[in-house]
């Protein structure tokens, strides 16, 4: 969950942090504040929240001849929004589940769905400027349909099965939002595995 950063002594970039606290805690997020050096000796500060690695998945399968893509649809407090989403989490209570792990998990527990492939196309961080979050894609093949197992605030999350072009479609007309969802898409196509 956090960044590396060593008090005194410059990182990367030439930044040098002078001091870190973490300013609020909760169970999925710390949020950090760095006081920092820029390397032109300017004062400044960073504002860092931690999360844990999260997968996000695209279960892709043929139906009627058909590529079909299963999205979730949520309501997304912060934003005040129902969102068109593909399956996606993190393990907060379990910092040291793998990648793999945490989308074969999420994917079922979302979607119900149970994957023979699941390959790992990539990864990226959601929010680089703020977040040390990150991200890894997976496309899901092969799927068998089991039991969702939503946990109790996941009770408003819908699931649907919807043609691949209309998927593209939906992103193209602003239909589709989420960014994860959005970059996941495009990683999948620049490899060709969509």
């Amino acid at each position: 969950m956090t960044s590396k950063k060593i008090i005194g002594q410059p990182d990367a970039g030439g930044i040098t942090p002078v001091s870190s606290r973490i300013a609020y805690e909760n169970r999925w997020l710390k949020i950090r504040e760095d006081i920092i050096k820029y390397p032109n000796d300017l004062d400044g500060m960073f504002g860092v929240v931690e999360r844990n690695e999260f997968a996000v998945i695209l279960p892709l399968s043929i139906e009627n001849n058909e590529k079909t893509v299963t999205l979730i649809r949520q309501y997304r407090y912060p934003v005040g929004e129902f969102m068109w989403e593909l399956p996606m989490g993190m393990w907060e209570l379990k910092p040291d589940a793998t990648p793999e792990m945490i989308a074969v998990g999420e994917l079922e527990e979302e979607t119900g769905l149970r994957a023979k492939n699941m390959i790992h196309a990539g990864s990226f961080y959601q929010g680089a400027g703020y977040s040390t979050q990150k991200g890894h894609v997976f496309l899901a093949t092969d799927l068998t349909q089991h039991t969702t197992n939503r946990e109790a605030t996941e009770q408003n999350m819908t699931c649907h099965s919807v043609p691949l072009v209309q998927f593209e479609s939906m992103i193209e007309t602003g239909e589709v939002t989420c960014m994860v969802t959005i970059a996941a898409f495009c990683l999948l196509r620049s490899k060709k595995l969509v």
